[in-house]
């Protein structure tokens, strides 16, 4: 698959990154010289320095025979422009990074695809999104909604007051049949393995386990594994960034009770004229005392969306140790990911992560229509659609000949999702959520064409 991207930042960099180890031909398209020159030394991909809304530069990328045009630069009209202009140049397919999400929500009324714009992301749009997801669902420490909820994607670590721990998949099945949840995905303690779990794969102490769960299938989780899904309310949220804006905003609106602290004097009191809502304190947020002052230890919720990776850590880990349940931080760089959990922080929000998830599905075969990859886990959840051709359809799960590296985690039936065991029968126009290891994707891919 032929794909250009325009904009070598963060996000740019980081989907190129993860597309070349795909074997896909990339194109990187940037002015910075320093941002194309690391790339270039450090993956297998073309680099163009020029300005992406040339023609003749577009021209040179081979935009006409582009399947995929991702245009994510630091402007939002310099996406959406150059999107109109390579679609015209004949790309296929064009995704526009934006910041305003009021171009999301009115993007029918607007008709983007008219003048070339197929599909508009917003990373921090994602990021306030997952946050909100993750305070909902406060007991786990990863969380993803499949159409809005009829499935739901569960993580968490489990205790030793588990009650199906040093059991089997099948023992756990047979002692709670009742049950609207399975597991899809186990990464052991200590380990960097990911298990696609079978009837015989027994649950242990300090397993890392990824469930999905029907309706109802979360508060039975909780149930079963001793966990508590706290009513969250009063959420305290360190940085007033666009993240940190969009999050206090969404929340207050829900009713939530938002404390937000910023540092820098004159967006603080920006963000106090547009949030009326919100209570915006101009400060410090790494001065424990001022944490003090403000109550942290009555917060259910620290959020840390600040814009130093390292700062959120360290404040998620001062609210931890003042009796804060959930802890959310907002982390940039990869490699902190397994620290983090590590050593405490429950949920952490990787907006490049979020948007590649989000543009993924478009290089998919069959028809994805959603995916995430697992943070810590060498898989991918895929959410596909089940058309007449495709070779699971009309068949029930235990005669498909799958992958024993995927499992078929639930099916959603008519905006309803459940929970498909061995005997279920796959239907034309289901959704069907199917996890595997990233050696199996293409495998995979095939039984839904």
């Amino acid at each position: 698959m032929k794909i250009i991207i325009a904009g070598a930042g963060e996000v740019g960099f980081h989907l190129a990154k993860l597309l070349s180890y795909e074997s896909q031909e990339i194109t990187l398209i940037d002015t910075n010289k320093a941002s194309l020159a690391y790339a270039d030394t450090h993956l297998d991909i073309r680099v163009i320095r020029g300005d992406s809304t040339s023609i003749a530069v577009l021209k040179d990328a081979r935009v006409a025979n582009c399947d995929l045009f991702i245009a994510v630069t630091s402007s939002e009209t310099t996406n959406i422009t150059v999107c109109a202009v390579a679609k015209q140049l004949g790309a296929k397919k064009t995704i526009a990074r934006i910041s305003n999400t009021e171009f999301i929500h009115h993007k029918e009324e607007v008709g983007f695809t008219k003048f070339g714009v197929d599909e508009l992301i917003s990373p921090e749009a994602l990021a306030a999104s997952e946050i909100e997801l993750s305070l909902k669902q406060s007991s786990f420490n990863e969380n993803y909604e499949f159409e809005g909820g009829a499935l739901t994607m569960a993580g968490l670590t489990l205790s030793k007051s588990a009650l199906f721990v040093g059991k089997t998949v099948k023992e756990a099945a047979e002692i709670f049949p009742e049950i609207h949840f399975v597991p899809i995905a186990i990464q052991r303690f200590g380990t960097q393995f990911t298990i696609i779990p079978r009837g015989d794969t027994k649950f242990k102490r300090g397993d890392s386990v990824v469930f999905i769960t029907s309706e109802g299938g979360a508060d039975e989780l909780c149930r079963l594994t001793g966990k508590v899904n706290r009513t969250i309310k009063n959420v305290m949220i360190l940085g007033g960034t666009l993240i940190g804006y969009k999050t206090a905003r969404d929340l207050s609106e829900k009713d939530f009770n938002v404390k937000l602290i910023e540092e820098n004097r004159d967006r603080a009191f920006e963000l106090a004229e547009e949030l009326t809502k919100v209570l915006v304190i101009n400060s410090d947020g790494r001065n424990v005392d001022l944490l003090d002052e403000e109550n942290i230890a009555d917060m259910d919720a620290f959020v840390a969306v600040g814009a130093n990776s390292e700062t959120n850590i360290m404040s998620c880990l001062v609210a931890k140790s003042k009796g804060v349940k959930k802890t959310i931080a907002l982390v940039e760089n990869m490699d902190y990911f397994e620290l983090s959990h590590s050593i405490g922080i429950d949920t952490l929000i990787n907006k490049k992560l979020l948007a590649a998830n989000n543009i993924f599905r478009y290089i998919r075969k069959g028809e994805v229509v959603a995916m995430t990859k697992l943070s810590n886990l060498n898989a991918e959840l895929l959410e596909f659609e089940v058309k007449s051709t495709s070779a699971v359809c009309n068949k029930t799960i235990k005669s498909i000949d799958f992958p024993r590296t995927a499992i078929i985690g639930g099916v959603i039936r008519n905006g309803v999702g459940m929970i498909a065991l061995g005997s279920f029968k796959i239907q034309e126009g289901d959704r069907v959520v199917v996890c595997c290891l990233l050696e199996s994707i293409k495998r995979v891919e095939k039984f839904f064409l």
